[in-house]
């Protein structure tokens, strides 16, 4: 991890401990003139508190608009964007730094624009750069954003690639400064049908997206969000510990299982595994780790992409006895909802905006299914 890199997020930590509220810190290379110029060349690089505390100290009382460090003979310049404002349910995601996986299309998409609407700078992460990109260049036409104050930003990257995700978070750190929310939503399905013919290729494709993939991403925005906390603490010491959040979009497969889906289901009870086990861990560090299990979202491209979908995947398998169409197929699974229809963005991001919101809940599994699963 280059220098610039470490000192935008230990400068982010600084800010989130002296004001207690979201902030950005964006790396400028060409300088800014004007800006106090703080010298942290004497810790060593790995005392992230000791490099706070000379931040601290250097920063005049309140926050300015840029700063300079100077650390081996080099200075970094940082603008930061920092804004006190009532600490409220409907300022619940104003100026907090998000990423969001597999943000291109479906799900992902939607939840990316509900963070957005909701005051969150967002950077949307996806295989699909392209598509990202189109979404982030719409939420900052739309969010008041633009190329002077954006609101998002467009990353190509690939959770199963963990040099791809290393990079994804630089980028982030240079951008924005740190993280307070990665809402980790990427995941495919492929090889649906019985364990006897079962597709093993595919089975280790869903699982290295869907299992190893949480683990990569939620390996890298942890470490972003200690390095923020440690740094937070050192500036404002006594004063209450900042917490971040890491949510993974699982599925009710998560908490049951699939008939002629196993390859799916398993990576999902996996990641469950993988929540409970992150949230004992990190919490240390004011890491708060939960999942989302959303019932059945009939309308993205997991289940009605015409023909890698689970409608096309469910009808060929013969997942539904007497099903000749996709229409049929999902007809069937909206009868099995007891509130009668497929789960929708709106429900999920609700249950995001929850667990964010929410102090006390880590290591939790929320089920958003319209009944069809239950807690118990």
């Amino acid at each position: 991890m280059t220098t610039e890199v470490t000192l935008a997020q230990i400068l982010r930590g600084v800010v989130l401990g002296r004001t207690r509220r979201p902030a950005a810190v964006s790396y400028t290379p060409d300088g800014a003139p004007g800006a106090p110029v703080i010298d942290v060349s004497a810790p060593p690089p790995d005392d992230i508190a000791a490099i706070a505390r000379g931040i601290a100290g250097g920063l005049p009382g309140g926050i300015p608009g840029a700063a300079t460090l100077r650390r081996g003979g080099r200075c970094f310049s940082y603008r930061i964007t920092s804004e006190i404002f009532p600490a409220n349910r409907a300022t619940t995601m104003k100026n907090r730094v998000a990423v969001v996986t597999g943000a291109a299309q479906g799900l992902g998409a939607e939840i990316a624009r509900g963070l957005a609407a909701g005051g969150a700078i967002v950077h949307l992460a996806d295989t699909n750069a392209a598509g990202a990109a189109r979404l982030a260049e719409q939420f900052n036409a739309g969010c008041g954003g633009g190329a002077a104050a954006p609101v998002a930003f467009a990353h190509g990257a690939d959770v199963a690639d963990e040099e791809s995700v290393a990079r994804l978070c630089e980028d982030i750190a240079l951008r924005s400064g740190g993280l307070d929310l990665c809402v980790s939503n990427a995941g495919i399905v492929r090889g649906a049908g019985g364990i006897l013919g079962q597709d093993i290729a595919a089975l280790r494709l869903v699982a290295e997206v869907n299992y190893v993939g949480f683990a990569v991403v939620a390996k890298h925005a942890g470490g972003m969000m200690k390095t923020q906390h440690i740094a937070a603490g050192a500036a404002a010491p006594g004063a209450a510990a900042w917490t971040s959040d890491i949510i993974q979009i699982n599925s009710k497969s998560g908490l049951e299982g699939s008939g002629k889906n196993g390859a799916y289901a398993g990576s999902k009870f996996g990641g469950v595994g993988l929540v409970q086990s992150f949230a004992k861990e990190l919490v240390e560090w004011g890491i708060k780790v939960n999942a989302v299990c959303p019932g059945n979202f009939f309308d993205g491209p997991l289940w009605s992409e015409p023909e890698r979908g689970l409608f096309a995947q469910y009808l060929r398998a013969g997942k539904v006895p007497g099903a000749r169409t996709a229409a049929e197929v999902r007809a069937f699974y909206e009868a099995k909802t007891p509130m009668g229809r497929g789960c929708g963005a709106a429900d999920v991001l609700r249950a995001v905006y929850y667990l964010v919101e929410q102090q006390y809940e880590t290591g939790q599994a929320l089920p958003v299914t319209g009944g069809q699963v239950m807690l118990n």
